[in-house]
């Protein structure tokens, strides 16, 4: 038995099991691939995708969530998820690797998303429309580059801010065109 039994399998599926299946999750696999890579009947998994989050609740040391995130990061590297993908694209392929790989790129497909939302449209789908990123992959990606990024904001912080903005600029502009123009364009003052 492990000093936290909060961290005790459920079922079997361990914390590290369920964080890799939460992210597959959010990759666009169905419960019934999570289940069979698991090796566990679907309702077994259903009920430990209940428990999981309330053992998260009842951590008051947020242990537990921290590992959470360090393993939804690392699910690719699971050993029952690593190589398992819904159906990708080989553009769609290469733009996951890449968000995963390359910070710049990851930054400014945030800031798009962002501001995807601005514009009224689901910034996610964008991604994934666009792209071909699913929203797993891009939270994986957010939890390769989060401790750099706050380093580089350390660092740098006008540097930063400047980069950003012109990503913002970049895709307020891209979103404009494509909606006709902003509501307030044509208003003079």
């Amino acid at each position: 038995m492990s000093e936290n039994s909060l961290l005790e399998p459920i079922h079997g599926i361990t914390l590290e099991d369920y964080s890799a299946a939460c992210a597959k999750l959010g990759n666009g696999l169905s419960e019934t691939d999570i289940a069979r890579a698991l090796g566990v009947e679907l309702p077994v998994w259903q009920e430990a995708n209940l428990l999981w989050p309330e053992r998260m609740k009842q951590d008051p040391t947020f242990h537990i969530v921290t590992l959470f995130g360090q393993y939804f990061g690392a699910a690719d590297q699971h050993p029952k998820f690593g190589s398992l993908r819904p159906t990708v694209s080989a553009a769609g392929s290469d733009h996951i690797d890449r968000i995963k790989t390359d910070k710049d790129f990851y930054q400014e497909l945030e800031v798009a998303r962002q501001v995807a939302y601005e514009y009224g449209l689901d910034g996610a789908q964008w991604i994934v429309d666009k792209y071909g990123i699913p929203i797993g992959d891009f939270q994986i990606a957010a939890s390769i580059w989060n401790d750099q990024i706050h380093k580089d904001i350390h660092a740098n912080y006008e540097g930063y801010n400047q980069s950003q903005n012109a990503y913002r600029t970049k895709y307020q502009q891209l979103f404009a065109d494509a909606q006709g123009g902003n509501v307030a364009d044509d208003i003079e003052f």
